[in-house]
């Protein structure tokens, strides 16, 4: 909780230095119908709200600012004046100043007092991250080995084959030399993308129907297995007879861990990964590889990862992490320790990070709300 003394914040000036260091976030707690507005895991400044009304329920998530106008009137309802609005989603949820009667009375935004809702208005940007929660919650500093740090990246000159030079005299000398030496040239250059944090999600993939993969696997070997539509009927069991044959194992036609595994390695087949991360860059999808989380059956929640800021070409960053929807589904600590990546998408991810970037791991599904125009959008009520 929010010491009592924080709680009654009003709205500073965010000074120069302070920004520098670390992003922004905003916590909404509809319980509390209270905005906390962290910078790092420091408290910045604090206001009362005013949520959706029985009916027009503010959704509990994590968003991101899409869109940000001083002067907006609403579509859905009679033009109603939404100054220093701040867009959540597409379908009508923002931050923007309005009447607070001391108790949730909206049609779904969240309302802000004048004073606060101009100042927060003049500290914010497209794609910062809002959190709203049932119960207050507050960002921590989390430790893990399992989140990406920064990779320091120097580009090298193509270089053409030691047999090509040797046959050329005119590539030897000067050319051979670069074409062997690494180009250091632009390696301090700053990339245009630097200031344009990452948004990552990793979701469960839906488990593999084994019998519809068997039955593709099988026809592409030759053996008529029927239609692949996960039923193990006749032809199935016949293709499996018959390839049972052909590899000298017991003919039975039943699916066994050790057919399963005989079919895989004579198909060429690997077992795509249980989970799947996924990387936006100013609302497009830029990145995906597959990740594996483990015991992917039991709950997950809803958590967010955020990187503090750091200087190009650094090595290590710090991460701060909050639980989007309590932790009854566990810890956010407890959600990296299920996190497997492999070495080469870590690398890849560390190559792409910026200052900033945050990673959420969910096991609610963010495809309804997340679109053309949105970060990745996690309804959590």
């Amino acid at each position: 909780m929010v010491p009592a003394a924080a709680r009654d914040k009003q709205p500073v000036e965010v000074t120069a230095e302070v920004q520098d260091n670390a992003p922004l976030q905003m916590m909404v707690s509809i319980k509390e119908q209270r905005i906390n507005v962290y910078r790092g895991t420091e408290l910045v400044t604090s206001s009362p709200i005013s949520s959706g009304k029985t009916g027009h329920s503010t959704p509990t998530g994590v968003f991101s600012i899409l869109e940000k106008r001083r002067k907006h009137f609403s579509n859905l309802y009679d033009d109603a004046p939404m100054p220093f609005m701040q867009r959540l989603t597409w379908s009508g949820v923002a931050l923007h100043e309005g009447r607070l009667p001391g108790y949730p009375a909206s049609h779904g935004c969240i309302r802000l007092p004048r004073a606060f809702a101009k100042d927060l208005f003049g500290i914010t940007e497209r794609g910062l991250h809002v959190v709203v929660t049932s119960d207050e919650a507050a960002p921590q500093m989390i430790y893990s080995s399992v989140l990406p740090q920064p990779v320091a990246v120097g580009n090298t000159v193509a270089s053409l084959s030691s047999k090509m030079i040797e046959a050329d005299p005119a590539l030897r000398g000067s050319i051979e030399s670069a074409a062997i030496q690494p180009d250091m040239s632009s390696a301090n250059e700053i990339p245009e993308n630097f200031n344009q944090p990452l948004r990552m999600i990793v979701t469960p993939r839906a488990p593999e129907n084994q019998v519809k993969t068997l039955q593709r696997l099988l026809g592409q070997m030759g053996f008529d297995a029927g239609p692949a539509d996960g039923v193990a009927g006749r032809k199935t069991r016949a293709a499996i007879e018959t390839y049972q044959e052909g590899a000298d194992l017991p003919i039975t036609g039943r699916i066994t861990d050790g057919l399963v595994r005989s079919i895989y390695a004579d198909a060429g087949y690997e077992k795509p990964t249980n989970a799947v991360l996924r990387i936006r860059r100013n609302f497009k999808d830029v990145y995906e590889a597959g990740v594996t989380l483990k015991d992917p059956a039991a709950p997950i929640g809803t958590h967010v990862f955020t990187a503090l800021g750091f200087q190009h070409g650094a090595t290590r960053t710090e991460w701060m992490g909050v639980a989007a929807e309590g932790t009854e589904a566990g810890t956010p600590e407890e959600a990296l320790a299920r996190l497997e990546i492999s070495e080469r998408v870590r690398r890849e991810l560390g190559e792409m990070l910026t200052p900033g970037s945050s990673l959420i791991i969910t096991d609610r599904s963010f495809a309804r709300n997340t679109g053309l125009g949105t970060d990745f959008v996690v309804i959590t009520n």
